[in-house]
């Protein structure tokens, strides 16, 4: 839709919001003559094309809003005339070109009014220049996700007006310089997924600071031992992918206001610190300090965490029980224990009081006793991964009762970065996790069958029985999981035959169950047939494609040997020879093995006349 108002005088015009329309035309000529105009705002439309207009007209414009559109090119450097300019929204464009060339036009300015600078989710390069020192009046500048280089110059320290800084998702690198200790004002610092490095990245600067993110960096060193009384008003502290070593420091506890700490993915070393009952009347929500090097047992004080939401302690080196204090965490939806060397029993406590848990993640560790039934008492649990410990007994009967995986509604978005077993492999998964619906029991001493009430839970995706002592059949109705993905039921002791039903499973593209004593012919259908021979292989009994074991119809012609109307005397010794016959049949080729199997069953028969003779 073209913007065309050729009839009209605004020349006075002051004011100009055509936001949130579905303008689709290039910058229209006619706003050039507009030169009274204080704040212009074109937002979120579909204007596309270069920019060519002279800025310098608007000589009163405060405030020019072009975010959410299709704009090409550079970035006009004629924006550097307008030197009362307070607001400049650039963001989600396609502006491209080299960042220096907007920021040194305001050279020319004796003051640079601009408070705001937003060029978010451009297609700009280059290093932020020296001239970035010039923008004194600067609360707010939003450079994330460009294609940015280099380091931040000193002269970022003049900005003492600086509340937010955005630098995430560029190509950035170098230290951090010192001069941040000048940044008195600065509350929300994101410098995430560059490639930050060394050890002094975090300078003394404001204490006002509520937001810290700079995880996925190459930043070395210890954190601070006075980082809590640096930064005592932090609220979110985000410090996880990176190489960070040394030990968390007990003035973590010192941050009164703090909601989220993330240390995920470092080198930390030594044992959590008991200092959490400092924060006992906090909003903390989440403890995540997976994936380092920690030791000891979990404090108990952890259990003095009320608002705590989830907590991530896996792929760690900690020991001991799971401390009964955490049943006082009533507000827990993730518990993510794996990867440990944590013992004892599995509490019943953990579903008696946490009834609000969506992911229960205690794998790898070196848990014992039988799976608690109390479990089944969490009607929000999607993600249940138990998978190996030393846990025994039967699978409890009473899974039906998970009903969130039973009609897989959730109430909520939730996201979670976790490792998922899956389709043969482990992912890194950090999408939501509520439509996922895992149950991992697998590497474990269980026995006894699969309860037919598994068969319920219509939402599950992932089922990972294996390496148990699991016997009997495969439950008939295996075919009501409509979505299932994964299937793995390998190496157990599972008998009978393969559930024609699983044939209907549309979804499932991981199939094992291998090394059981399954027998008779794979089901046919499109689904069974599509996995390789390697998903049935160890079942001796079990016959048909995509196994390399044919089944007896297959093999023996329709023209049976001679009889003499004598019954086999044993049964099962006629079933041995004929298995033998098709061991022999794999060994000497299809051809031979079929002779032999021929020959085998002439001499049975001709040895009976003998015996009759």
């Amino acid at each position: 839709m073209a913007v065309t108002l050729p009839f009209v005088n605004f020349s006075s015009l002051s004011v100009l919001d055509l936001s949130q329309n579905l303008f689709n035309s290039s910058f229209p000529e006619w706003l050039s003559t507009l030169t009274s105009l204080t704040r212009l705002d074109l937002s979120t439309n579909s204007f596309s094309g270069s920019i060519a207009v002279d800025f310098g007209k608007f000589e009163s414009l405060e405030d020019l809003h072009l975010s959410l559109n299709n704009f090409s090119g550079p970035v006009p450097v004629t924006l550097g005339n307008l030197c009362y300019l307070r607001k400049l929204g650039l963001a989600s464009g396609r502006f491209s070109g080299d960042i220096s060339g907007l920021l040194n036009s305001f050279t020319g300015c004796q003051t640079v009014s601009l408070e705001m600078l937003n060029l978010n989710s451009n297609d700009l390069v280059g290093e932020l220049p020296d001239s970035i020192g010039l923008f004194k009046n600067l609360k707010h500048l939003d450079l994330a996700y460009n294609s940015l280089w280099g380091s931040i110059p000193a002269s970022i320290g003049n900005l003492s007006a600086l509340e937010v800084l955005y630098l995430h998702s560029n190509k950035m690198n170098g230290s951090i310089p010192e001069s941040f200790g000048r940044l008195s004002e600065l509350r929300d610092l994101n410098l995430i997924a560059n490639s930050w490095q060394g050890v002094g990245f975090l300078p003394r600067w404001s204490t006002n600071a509520t937001q810290f993110y700079i995880h996925e960096n190459s930043l070395s060193g210890p954190i601070p031992r006075d980082i809590g009384t640096l930064m005592p008003r932090l609220r979110n502290l985000h410090l996880s992918d990176n190489t960070l070593n040394g030990t968390i420091p007990l003035s973590i506890c010192k941050m009164a206001d703090l909601q989220v700490l993330s240390l995920r993915n470092n080198y930390l070393s030594g044992e959590l610190p008991d200092c959490w009952r400092d924060l006992s009347t906090s909003s903390l929500w989440v403890v995540d300090v997976s994936n380092n090097s920690l030791s000891g047992e979990i404090p108990s004080s952890m259990g003095l965490l009320r608002s705590l939401g989830m907590l991530l302690l896996s792929e760690n080196n900690l020991v001991g029980e799971i401390p009964s204090s955490l049943q006082n965490c009533s507000a827990l939806t993730s518990i993510d224990l794996g990867e440990n060397q944590l013992s004892g029993e599995i509490p019943s406590w953990l579903a008696e009081n946490l009834s609000a848990t969506f992911v229960l993640r205690l794998r790898s560790n070196q848990f014992h006793g039988q799976i608690p039934e109390a479990l089944c008492n969490l009607p929000l649990l999607h993600f249940l991964d138990l998978s190996h410990n030393n846990l025994s007994g039967g699978i409890p009967k009473c899974l039906d009762n998970l009903t969130a995986i039973v009609y897989g509604n959730s109430s909520e978005l939730y996201y979670q970065e976790t490792k998922v077993v899956t389709k043969g492999r482990a992912y890194d998964y950090n999408r939501n996790l509520a439509l996922l619906n895992v149950i991992d029991f697998s590497e474990n001493n269980l026995s006894g069958p699969i309860p037919e009430e598994m068969t319920k839970l219509l939402s599950l995706r992932v089922l990972n029985l294996s390496s148990n002592h699991i016997s009997g059949a495969i439950p008939e109705k295996i075919g009501d999981l409509k979505v299932l993905e994964t299937l793995d039921l390998s190496h157990n002791q599972l008998s009978g035959e393969i559930p024609a039903t699983l044939s209907s499973l549309t979804f499932l593209t991981h199939l094992i169950v291998s090394y059981n004593n399954f027998s008779g012919k794979i089901p046919a259908g499109r689904q069974l047939q599509t996995f390789d021979a390697s998903s049935y292989q160890g079942n001796p009994f079990l016959c048909g494609f995509p196994s390399r074991v044919k089944c007896p119809t297959e093999s023996i012609t329709t023209t049976a040997p001679p009889t003499t109307g004598t019954e086999p005397e044993d049964e099962e010794d006629e079933i041995f020879e004929l298995g033998t016959g098709l061991y022999v049949s794999i060994v000497l080729g299809f051809g031979f093995g079929f002779l032999g199997l021929c020959v085998t069953l002439l001499r049975k028969e001709f040895r009976k006349k003998d015996i009759e003779w």
